[in-house]
């Protein structure tokens, strides 16, 4: 029997995250199976995740019930809560994050998404949460909004690991991946360790889903995967350059690219689709359980990208060709996705309160 298709895209330099944590996927040992036999080397988390995993089961009451009793309420209740499930996921990744010198073995927790905008906030927010969590191996999801990059290059300036959220076109991507090099930089000027790992998160479905009727034909489903290799192709130019070699030389490691937002939306499209066309070393997919466990039954990985990033450019004009600015259109998506999860933060604080008043009215 051959190798699994998530072992050939781990043996291919791609690491899976699993983009979803409850604590029944913990208790269970479903998530340890997950790394013992899909490869799964990391995990992400992000506000709809939680707000799902409270809201649909009781695993959580006891702790909503003993937090509640104790004054706690909204974003603190909530930290509470996701705190436990983060430091349980990262001690389950530990050993693979010693095994594989660090670059692999992560697990993520976002700042509230309320604070998108909010530079200085976003920059105590992460470094609060950071350390309440206290695990070597959690990196703190900050947006990669033109707020966000000032707080980003502050977190790694300070040491912390750092995973850039809500990127969507190139320009965002590299203009995060400067943030992170100026927080190295700050590290090797001030003599500090300037080892701070970082992933720079790339949402690639949602451009399709974006604009499926603004294209011909001939383009649907195929601007996500465009900008995701044009971004690839940055990606291994900027972490090639002279400046990197520099920062290498006293220690430092490249950010990673993550693709996230990899479950297909359009049901004309194969299930593994953007598994499939954004295999590619060096970066990381963070991958829905379902888009995991369709991968494991049936993807089919053939080749891998290449440095040049492809024929993204050639889709690319084909796209703006057509009246679709990518640069455009990266932003609007950013907006968009940064009130979306506004919106599920709010669902989820709306939810525990809802569970804390039920759970004191029945004693």
């Amino acid at each position: 029997m051959g190798a699994k298709p998530t072992e050939t895209l781990h043996d291919r330099g791609q690491s899976i995250w699993l983009d979803y944590i409850t604590r029944e996927l913990m208790a269970s040992g479903t998530l340890a199976r997950y790394i013992d036999e899909l490869s799964v080397t990391g995990l992400t988390s992000n506000p709809s995740i939680f707000d799902k995993a409270i809201e649909g089961s009781s695993d959580y009451d006891d702790d909503i019930r003993a937090q509640s009793a104790a004054g706690k309420s909204g974003e603190d209740l909530f930290f509470g809560l996701a705190i436990d499930d983060i430091r349980a996921a990262a001690d389950l990744f530990r050993s693979t994050w010693e095994r594989t010198d660090r670059v692999d073995g992560w697990v993520s927790l976002e700042v509230s998404p309320s604070l998108a905008y909010d530079t200085a906030a976003t920059i105590e927010a992460a470094r609060t949460i950071h350390a309440q969590v206290d695990r070597p191996n959690v990196f703190i999801k900050i947006p990669g909004t033109p707020e966000g990059l000032p707080a980003i290059e502050e977190s790694i300036a300070n040491g912390i690991p750092v995973n850039v959220t809500l990127l969507f076109s190139v320009e965002q991507y590299v203009a995060q991946a400067e943030a992170y090099l100026r927080g190295i930089e700050r590290r090797v000027a001030d003599g500090l360790d300037p080892d701070v790992r970082s992933v720079g998160s790339l949402f690639v479905s949602r451009w399709d889903k974006k604009v499926p009727d603004s294209a011909p034909d001939e383009l649907r489903d195929r601007l996500g995967v465009a900008v995701s290799k044009a971004a690839y192709k940055a990606y291994r130019e900027l972490f090639s350059s002279d400046r990197m070699m520099r920062l290498e030389s006293y220690g430092g490691r490249r950010q990673r690219i993550l693709w996230a937002s990899t479950s297909t939306k359009d049901p004309a499209l194969a299930d593994t689709y953007y598994v499939e066309e954004l295999t590619a070393p060096g970066t990381v997919n963070t991958m829905p359980e379902k888009t995991l466990l369709a991968v494991a039954d049936h993807g089919s990985i053939d080749s891998s990208v290449s440095a040049d990033g492809d024929d993204s450019a050639e889709w690319l004009a084909k796209f703006a060709a057509a009246g679709v600015d990518p640069e455009v259109v990266g932003k609007e998506l950013q907006d968009e996705g940064a009130a979306a999860f506004v919106e599920s933060w709010e669902s989820l604080l709306s939810c525990i309160a809802g569970k804390s008043s039920t759970l004191a009215a029945a004693g």
